[in-house]
């Protein structure tokens, strides 16, 4: 008498010794192609997933379509079968459910990669591709056989690769003979087309024109090779991409470091402390100092909307144009006039806005105008005396006659002034509230005897 694990092992060998050798050999290369498209589909995940810092969705269509396409080559062989308690039919429905579904990540993994051109033409396919699906279930839930369910899949396949060809051909002539296709583009047509004679003989077999073994998987490896081949491409030229404009970025960085003042101004009387930490590799944020003479001296705070390259360029131009203001620096409302009509008309969908203060240690007097910028908060050495100063005029650089004015304040020994960008107020916590106008107010009330440098580290904190 045999026990439940004997039987099975007798079953399973009945099984496989009534193949044929030669059916063993095609069951033997149907599961190594299975394998290999798996171990493809594993790879394909583990590049998206540690990718350092490009992550492709080809990959994600790549391996859904290997791992669709490797159940339903171990789904087709008996002894595969054999190993687990189902009927034929759910195999054979496993297998027909996946030859409808299995276009859909290959669509996707070439809507990723080709012209506008071919994405429209796969829009309308995978449209139409999806509604026949869900038709071709909808018949399957109602009774209709699977014989009559494959049919209708063979002459679908062969419908849409017909469609494709003609598309393709009427494409490279509307293109012309002599353009030349992209090396990965031209792979994947190699492969494409590869494939496309196993698929015309495998369907050709399911409408019983022709006899034989099921090849199809061997054209389907070529193919996989050639998607394999355009995904490690597209990820090789992205990083290498990535690579040029990090260097790129490294050196807008240095050359923006090199616009913004190396040290602050030290005059008798007066403490001064600057701080800049950019959101992102280069920013528009920008600040630099008129030193007249040892008791004047004027300070310009800007920012200039976006971020990166452009924002970095436009405050670079700002720099140019407020050294040339230095004949008017006693004057805060005719700096923000000067720098207004140098700006105007240099960009487009960027504005800039500033604040300038003009310190006047002599008279012990404060000049100050803005454009557009976040109020100037003045501190008195009295704890909890603060005063937001708001001289606001439009931002620079979008109307050519804006008209600025300013403000005079008298100040005395331990008043403060802060000037800043809307980075202070829009800064996040872990809540996701906003630092705010009201904790700057309170922070400066609060730290009133603290030095200028140790003040602008705790706020920045």
């Amino acid at each position: 008498m045999l026990d439940g694990v004997n039987t099975s092992a007798l079953v399973l060998a009945q099984s496989v010794h009534s193949l044929s050798r030669s059916d063993l050999r095609w069951e033997f290369a149907n599961f190594a192609a299975a394998v290999t498209l798996l171990t493809v589909a594993l790879a394909a995940i583990a590049l998206f997933w540690f990718g350092r810092r490009t992550r492709d969705l080809t990959l994600i269509y790549l391996s859904v379509f290997c791992i669709l396409y490797a159940v339903r080559l171990l789904a087709r062989l008996p002894s595969f079968r054999s190993l687990f308690d189902q009927s034929p039919t759910f195999w054979d429905y496993l297998g027909w459910l996946i030859s409808s579904i299995i276009f859909f990540p290959g669509a996707l993994y070439l809507y990723q990669i080709v012209g506008e051109q071919l994405k429209r033409f796969l829009r309308w396919l995978i449209t139409a591709r999806a509604l026949y699906a869900v038709l071709e279930i909808l018949a399957a839930s109602l009774g209709v056989s699977l014989a009559k369910l494959g049919f209708a899949n063979n002459i679908k396949v062969l419908a849409t690769l017909g469609a494709t060809a003609v598309f393709l051909a009427a494409s490279r002539l509307r293109a012309g003979s002599r353009t030349r296709l992209p090396a990965e583009i031209r792979v994947l047509v190699f492969g494409f087309f590869a494939w496309l004679l196993f698929i015309l003989h495998a369907n050709l077999l399911g409408l019983q024109v022709l006899r034989g073994h099921n090849m199809e998987f061997l054209g389907c490896l070529v193919f996989v090779a050639c998607l394999g081949y355009v995904s490690a491409y597209r990820i090789f030229a992205n990083e290498e991409r990535l690579l040029a404009i990090n260097n790129e970025l490294e050196i807008a960085r240095r050359i923006q470091s090199a616009t913004l003042p190396h040290s602050v101004p030290t005059l008798t009387g007066l403490e001064i402390a600057a701080r800049y930490v950019p959101m992102s590799a280069v920013a528009g944020d920008f600040y630099d100092f008129l030193c007249i003479d040892e008791k004047h001296v004027g300070i310009l705070v800007a920012d200039v909307t976006g971020h990166g390259v452009p924002a970095a360029l436009i405050a670079s131009l700002l720099k140019v144009a407020f050294a040339g203001q230095s004949a008017h620096a006693h004057d805060p409302a005719r700096v923000l006039t000067g720098l207004n009509r140098s700006l105007y008309g240099r960009f487009e969908a960027h504005f800039v806005t500033a604040a300038y203060l003009f310190v006047d240690l002599e008279k012990s007097l404060l000049r100050y105008s803005a454009a557009a910028h976040p109020p100037l908060m003045l501190g008195s050495a009295a704890p909890g005396d603060v005063r937001e100063i708001e001289e606001n005029g439009l931002m620079l650089g979008m109307f050519p006659e804006s008209v600025y004015s300013s403000v005079e304040i008298l100040f005395g020994p331990g008043d403060r002034c802060l000037l800043y960008t809307d980075g202070i107020l829009e800064a996040k916590n872990a809540a996701q509230e906003h630092f705010g106008k009201s904790r700057c107010k309170q922070l400066l009330e609060t730290h009133h005897e603290l030095p200028a440098a140790r003040f602008a580290d705790i706020l920045l904190d």
